[in-house]
C-alpha cells in the first residue's frame, strides 16, 4: 500500500508498519487521520481545563473504529490481528494519551471483559451497541485501598440474593465511570471467596461515581471514585464465564500489552515533537538539530522506540498464536514504559523552557507518561511477575 508523506511516521525507522496487510494499513491510516483532524484540535484546551470533550463520542461513532478486535461486532465485523490492535492504540496515544485511554477503557477493558467473560447471549446483548459506541463502557477493579494486591485483597463484595446480587464497596481511578452506560465491576463473592464480574448499568440505585479532580496527568480522562451501596444487579448481568481471579487475569494479560503499545505511541509523539522543534529552533545562529548533544538525545529516543516496537511486534505474534503468557505482557509493559519515561524527558529537555507549557504539546506527553508508567501493574509488580517466571521463585509479599 502506498501512503502520502503525511501518513508516514518518521519514527518508524525499521518500517514496522509494512508488517500489516494492506487492509490493516488502511485502517491504521484512517485512525491517524481521525486523531489528527478530529481529536488534536480539542486536546490542549480540554487537558488544561481537566474536561472530557463529550462531542468526541459522536465523532468516534462516525469513525467506525470501535469493535475491531471482536469478530462479529463493529463495522469491520471480522476480527483483526493483535498487531493492528496494538498499532491502533499506539496511533491514538501518539496524538493524545488521555483520549487513547478513554477509547482503550471502552474498546479494550470493558468490551474485552464482556467478549471473553460473558456468555454468547451477553455478548450479543451488549457488544453491538458498544461497538457502535451508542453505549460507553468502563472497567472497575482498582480500589481506594487496593491496587497491586487486588487479586487477594479485593474488598468490594457480592452477595447472592435470590435472582440478584448485592454489591457493596468502593472503586477508584475508574476511567469513563462518570458517564459510562455499562461499568464492569469486579467483586468478591462472600460465599465462595472468588472474584466475579458484574455489568452495572447507568442509573442503578446505590451506584455513585464522583470525578477525581486535581490530577497532573490524563487530565482529559474522567477518572472516578465509585461508591457501591447495596447495588442490586440481576444474575443476568453477572459475567457467566468468570468464576475466579484466574479468569480475570486472562483479561489483564491482554490489556497490559495494550498499555505497552500506548507507551510506544507516547514515545513516538514526543520524539516527533522534539525532532521538529530541533529543526526549527535556532541558537548561536543555527538550528539546534546541528548540535551533537541534541542529536544524541534524538538518536537515543529513536533507539528506544525501535527496540520497544520490535518487542511489541513479537508480543502481538505470540498473542495471535495464542501462546503468550503473563510474563510476556508484563515484560513488555515494564520495559516499554520505562523507555517511554526516558524519551519524554529527553524530548522535554530539547524544548528547554518551552517544554513546560502546553503550547508546544511536549509538556502534556511528559505528564501523561507518569500515569501510563503506573497503571495496569506498576513496573515493580510486572518485574516480579517476570522474575517469578525466570527463577521459579515468587518474590511477592
Amino acid at each position: 500500500m502506498t501512503t502520502t508523506l503525511e501518513d508516514q511516521l518518521v519514527a518508524d525507522f525499521y518500517d514496522y508498519e509494512t508488517l500489516l496487510s494492506d487492509e490493516e494499513r488502511k485502517l491504521l491510516v484512517k485512525a491517524r487521520g481521525f486523531m489528527r483532524d478530529e481529536v488534536k484540535p480539542l486536546v490542549n484546551e480540554n487537558w488544561a481545563a481537566g474536561t472530557f470533550p463529550k462531542e468526541l463520542i459522536a465523532k468516534f461513532r462516525e469513525s467506525g473504529l470501535a469493535g475491531l478486535p471482536y469478530e462479529g461486532y463493529g463495522e469491520h465485523r471480522a476480527a483483526t490481528s493483535h498487531l493492528l490492535t496494538g498499532m491502533m492504540a499506539m496511533e491514538m496515544s501518539r496524538t493524545d494519551a488521555s483520549v487513547a485511554t478513554f477509547f482503550g477503557v471502552h474498546n479494550g477493558l470493558a468490551m474485552y471483559s464482556i467478549y471473553s467473560g460473558g456468555s454468547q447471549e451477553q455478548r450479543d446483548r451488549w457488544l453491538p451497541e458498544m461497538a457502535a459506541m451508542d453505549k460507553i463502557g468502563a472497567f472497575a477493579m482498582t480500589e481506594p485501598l487496593g491496587g497491586s494486591d487486588v487479586a487477594g485483597g479485593m474488598r468490594t463484595t457480592a452477595k447472592k440474593d435470590g435472582d440478584s446480587w448485592i454489591l457493596n464497596g468502593a472503586k477508584r481511578w475508574i476511567g469513563n465511570a462518570t458517564f459510562a452506560d455499562y461499568v464492569v465491576v469486579w467483586a468478591r463473592d462472600v460465599d465462595d471467596d472468588n472474584v466475579k464480574g458484574f455489568v452495572v448499568e447507568k442509573g442503578t440505585p446505590g451506584f455513585s461515581p464522583v470525578k477525581i479532580e486535581n490530577k497532573i496527568a490524563f487530565r482529559i480522562v474522567e477518572n472516578a471514585e465509585i461508591t457501591l451501596t447495596d447495588v442490586r444487579v440481576p444474575e443476568a448481568n453477572r459475567l457467566q464465564g468468570i468464576d475466579s481471579f484466574r479468569d480475570v487475569a486472562e483479561i489483564l494479560r491482554a490489556t497490559r500489552g495494550g498499555v505497552a503499545w500506548q507507551a510506544l505511541g507516547v514515545m513516538i509523539g514526543a520524539y516527533e515533537l522534539a525532532l521538529d522543534y530541533a529543526k526549527e529552533r535556532k541558537q548561536f545562529g543555527r538550528p539546534i538539530a546541528r548540535f551533537q548533544l541534541v542529536q544524541d538525545l534524538l538518536v537515543k529516543s529513536l533507539g528506544n522506540i525501535t527496540a520497544s516496537w520490535g518487542m511489541l511486534v513479537q508480543l502481538a505474534r505470540l498473542q495471535d498464536a495464542g501462546i503468550f503468557k503473563d510474563e510476556h505482557s508484563s515484560l513488555a509493559k515494564a520495559f516499554v514504559t520505562s523507555r517511554m519515561r526516558e524519551v519524554v524527558a529527553w524530548g522535554r529537555e530539547i524544548f528547554g523552557g518551552n517544554g513546560i507549557v502546553l503550547d508546544h504539546d511536549i509538556a502534556r506527553f511528559f505528564a501523561d507518561a507518569e500515569a501510563i508508567y503506573s497503571f495496569e501493574g506498576t513496573r515493580e509488580m510486572n518485574t516480579l511477575i517476570v522474575g517469578k517466571a525466570i527463577t521459579g521463585q515468587s518474590a511477592f509479599v
